[in-house]
């Protein structure tokens, strides 16, 4: 029976049939073999198991699992710098943890979405999936999140020529460390929004 929730993107293992050879499933003995491959850095393989593993998942009508292949074969893509493919599998993931109601595995897929186009150069589309993410973490009260993602926002507007934008997002960053006493940081963030503002 298939879960009514989709899985955490990074959960999937071995369903075990009480051997110790690994998972009965193919699709998701492909889909593990494309994490090993994945993590010894053979990309070529690791997109041809998660291929593979997709393949599967779509047959039994998976959802979980597609979305899980998906999300593997955009970082795989994204590793071969294949951009525009890493997006076209991040997409089709999103859609169904989107349908699934899994916001943190939308977050997650819009930070490597957003990686993507800045890659491709398509920025405008990389500031708004960021800015949605700080809109996630604001709400969801997550000043780390918050301040990370300022930060790859900052990096969108320096490659857009807009370094007064990015000026503003760092020394927002600034007020977020020195609320939480981080002197240092504060300092730090606050010298680059100089640095910035003086070119």
């Amino acid at each position: 029976m298939v879960s009514e929730t989709i899985q955490p993107l990074n959960s999937i293992g071995p369903a075990e049939d009480g051997r110790q050879d690994g998972p009965v499933d193919p699709a998701r003995r492909d889909y593990i073999e494309g994490r090993e491959q994945y993590k010894a850095g053979n990309y070529a393989q690791a997109a041809a198991a998660f291929h593979n593993a997709l393949k599967g998942f779509e047959e039994q009508g998976d959802e979980q699992g597609i979305a899980n292949a998906c999300d593997r074969l955009g970082d795989t893509c994204l590793a071969r710098k294949e951009y525009a493919l890493a997006l076209e599998n991040f997409r089709r993931a999103r859609e169904i943890c989107e349908k699934m109601d899994d916001s943190f595995s939308v977050l997650s897929l819009h930070k490597k979405m957003a990686l993507a186009h800045r890659e491709l150069g398509e920025l405008d589309q990389a500031l708004e999936l960021l800015f949605d993410m700080v809109e996630h973490y604001h709400l969801t009260r997550n000043p780390q999140g918050v301040v990370e993602t300022l930060a790859a926002t900052a990096e969108v507007y320096v490659a857009q020529g807009r370094p007064d934008k990015a000026a503003d997002a760092y020394r927002t960053i600034s007020s977020i460390h020195r609320n939480f006493r981080h002197r240092r940081l504060a300092e730090e963030f606050a010298r680059k929004a100089e640095a910035l503002e003086q070119q």
